[in-house]
């Protein structure tokens, strides 16, 4: 399956949902006036494209054609898609901060809820397809299903974990983790964490003391760190990225569950508010749909043709 396919049937409900809205409200429409654009807007603003993005689309749409450049539905939907993927490419996203000397060291961070311990089994899958050697860290420490759910994926993948006690210092497992990359001569390391609320600023500190103990096993770790969000809560996803930005340092969000809802759009509001790089988005149950994110299949998958 390509991964232009991956999308096109991971955005499938989000895309149905813009396109019937869409001819909705301008097929037979003669004349587009203030309320055919105050329906255009409820319509995006449902798919969770947030009022910055929303705004921006109509401001243009209204634009062209006050100009004489668009009169139908097709229009309107080459017209978005072309300043979608315009806000999905500005800026583009930089390469990952890859360490030279190995391993590079990613840290997962995310709510409970959110995919994250699934998300890095999948990652690591990745990986270990390329030819790369991977460490994982089990630093849910607080959960017995997180390190249990580590377990099982590690045996399964055939790589290595680093693990804890139940309760104990996850700091101390991230630093035993890179260490044993170190040794093993990994590729990557990625570390799991607790599940925590940004709304926490214990739980919060606890996980910059994580950050802070990774650069004491390797002076420039960590090189990446990941936010997961659930893409099916639509705006709390971006409500989550902001509060987690303004907390910690983030370099990359992943996206999941973005196959199971018609709220795509949350994809392109985080873009635009927070320039935030999606590296990865979750488009479906097994091992191989987390898909490496590309602006140009997904705004092609957004507004796809039906079959």
């Amino acid at each position: 399956m390509s991964l232009f396919d991956f999308f096109k049937k991971g955005l499938e409900k989000t895309a149905t949902s813009i396109k019937r809205s869409i001819t909705g409200i301008f097929t037979d429409t003669k004349v587009w006036d203030d309320e055919t654009y105050a329906r255009l807007e409820q319509a995006l603003i449902a798919t969770d494209l947030g009022p910055a993005v929303t705004t921006k689309l109509v401001a243009d749409l209204k634009d062209r054609y006050s100009r004489g450049l668009i009169a139908t539905d097709a229009d309107i939907i080459s017209a978005c898609s072309e300043d979608i993927l315009a806000i999905l490419n500005d800026p583009p996203a930089p390469p990952m901060n890859i360490n030279p000397d190995g391993p590079t060291v990613i840290l997962m961070v995310g709510v409970n809820g959110s995919g994250k311990t699934t998300s890095i089994a999948k990652l690591a899958h990745r990986f270990l397809q390329e030819g790369k050697k991977v460490v994982l860290g089990a630093g849910d420490t607080f959960r017995a299903a997180g390190a249990t759910q580590m377990q099982i994926w590690a045996q399964r993948l055939g790589c290595p974990v680093v693990e804890g006690k139940l309760g104990g210092d996850s700091a101390a497992v991230a630093f035993d983790a890179i260490k044993a990359g170190i040794a093993r001569q990994a590729d990557y390391v990625i570390i799991d964490t607790a599940g925590r609320q940004h709304t926490r600023g214990d739980l919060m500190a606890e996980l910059e003391k994580v950050k802070r103990i990774t650069g004491k096993a390797l002076a420039t770790a960590p090189h990446e760190i990941w936010l997961t969000v659930d893409a099916s809560i639509g705006s709390n996803a971006l409500t989550q990225a902001r509060e987690f930005g303004k907390l910690f340092p983030i370099t990359g969000l992943i996206l999941t569950k973005l196959d199971g809802t018609g709220r795509g759009g949350i994809v392109v509001a985080i873009k635009q508010e927070l320039g935030y790089p999606v590296r990865y988005v979750g488009l479906g149950e097994t091992i191989d749909a987390l898909q490496p994110f590309d602006p140009t299949s997904f705004t092609q998958a957004l507004f796809a043709p039906g079959e």
